[in-house]
């Protein structure tokens, strides 16, 4: 097992070199060197290749022998047969750390499989750390003051607390885009590949002693050590949300996942209850691990089960409480009190109840009258308000918008909101819901399957 310390250097180095570095940003030696400057990082770089010379302003090395000192990380872009004649040369100058992109080990047959063994072989005699190989790399821009990215992925994610750790590098790459698509304050990403040293579960430890990562989402074929990634997953659930997609869990995906990773998921009902002891939200879908990282950015201590649902159209209200309730969601009567105070201002067409529909010529002083009327009986009846904004031609949406955000920014209590129809202005709009701190959602079904999502952390350890 790798020093504890070790892992720094895979996710905050001093100093890389790029052992196959190129000009083309084509080639992965070329992108990950891109990468490291696109990223803003400060460290030093030392580009290596055998032809020698300058790229892209960088004094080349033509070995790891002709670097004046070792540096903290060593990301290898070579071809799988000389792999191992590169970590030899950069063991005998000093180097520990390598962070191996490229495949044709475990997972690559016979001649593969006789590689990975050699490879294990040398860092335990020489003391090495290895990250990979067959993986994508790792950004990691969680103190925006100290970016780094050591990969060939084509963009760097929208940065913020959410961190990702994945057995694959496809669900990173989506989650990235992610990230710019749907304002999920992602900041950190690891691909672990075959983890032959650090796996998932040396990552989610470090991550979760980061007070800089205030959310864990993982994709996982296996669990590998079941007892210690129960207890790294048990102790960061302490502190901040891990939320996991767990592939393999049909017959056909633990074929498929054997396939792609040499991992053999455990039955989908044990999976369950694993997750369940060590504090883990299962999610069972890419678009819910995603909804999670979008919803815990906002509000990393989740929410608890009674819920307001606040509509201006009947529908979707409808289909928000029947979502809601999937969800494992309680929807509440309305205090007396606070009927009482709604008829004294709602149309006599308004439904005054849970869901409440304030119909859909609700303008901006109906909206915010009813929200603060919820905010005041909130206290001892709901632990969150969802907001289904449905936006008719008649209405001014942005005044209701801006009223709404400028309410939100004092709340006391979790706010989530949803914007249906032709939004003209989306962007606009969301951005200033969330910039008052209300993770904001194109579909109100998807703002409750996020909402469950925050009300299962609280759930599942809130007593451990």
């Amino acid at each position: 097992m790798p020093a504890k310390t070790a892992i720094g250097s895979f996710l905050n180095p001093r100093s890389i070199a790029v052992v196959g570095a190129g000009e083309r940003a084509t080639s992965s030696g070329g992108a990950v060197l891109r990468n490291l400057r696109r990223s803003g990082y400060t460290g030093r770089i030392v580009p290596v290749n055998a032809k020698g010379g300058e790229i892209d302003g960088l004094k080349v090395a033509v070995s790891l022998k002709d670097m004046d000192a070792p540096v903290d990380l060593v990301a290898v872009l070579v071809r799988s047969d000389s792999i191992i004649d590169v970590i030899n040369e950069a063991a005998d100058t000093g180097h520990k750390n390598f962070l191996i992109l490229p495949g044709g080990f475990a997972e690559a047959g016979e001649s593969g499989r006789r590689r990975d063994t050699d490879l294990r072989e040398l860092c335990k005699a020489r003391g090495l750390t290895i990250g990979g190989p067959n993986c994508a790399g790792v950004i990691n821009m969680l103190d925006p003051q100290a970016p780094f990215a050591a990969t060939f992925f084509r963009a760097m994610p929208k940065g913020g607390g959410v961190a990702m750790i994945s057995q694959s590098g496809a669900v990173v790459e989506e989650a990235i885009d992610a990230s710019h698509r749907f304002n999920i304050p992602l900041g950190a990403v690891v691909s672990v590949g075959n983890g032959m040293q650090l796996g998932i579960i040396e990552y989610l430890e470090e991550l979760g002693r980061d007070e800089r990562c205030t959310a864990i989402l993982l994709y996982i074929e296996s669990f590998d050590d079941a007892a210690r990634f129960g207890e790294a997953a048990r102790g960061a659930a302490k502190t901040k949300p891990v939320i996991a997609l767990t592939g393999g869990r049909t017959p056909a995906g633990r074929e498929a996942a054997f396939r792609h990773t040499g991992s053999r998921p455990a039955d989908d009902a044990a999976t369950e209850e694993f997750c369940r002891r060590s504090g883990i939200v299962r999610v069972k879908s890419l678009r819910r691990l995603l909804l999670a990282g979008k919803a815990f950015g906002a509000l990393p201590h989740g929410i608890g089960k009674r819920v307001l649902l606040l509509s201006n159209s009947g529908g979707p209200g409808v289909l928000a409480a029947d979502q809601a309730t999937d969800e494992g969601l309680l929807l509440p009567e309305l205090p007396p009190a606070m009927s009482d105070k709604l008829r004294g201002f709602l149309p006599a067409e308004a439904s005054i109840a849970n869901p409440l529909d304030l119909l859909a010529d609700a303008r901006a002083d109906r909206f915010t009258a009813t929200l603060a009327a919820a905010l005041d009986a909130a206290p001892g009846n709901f632990d969150a308000i969802l907001m289904i904004h449905v936006v008719p031609f008649m209405v001014d949406a942005g005044a209701v918008v801006a009223a709404l955000a400028e309410l939100c920014k004092s709340a006391q209590l979790p706010i989530l909101h949803s914007m249906m129809g032709t939004l003209e202005q989306k962007d606009e709009w969301f951005e200033r819901m969330e910039h008052a701190g209300v993770p904001t959602f194109k579909d109100a079904e998807e703002m409750c399957i996020a909402a469950g999502l925050l009300m299962r952390h609280r759930e599942l350890n809130a007593v451990r």
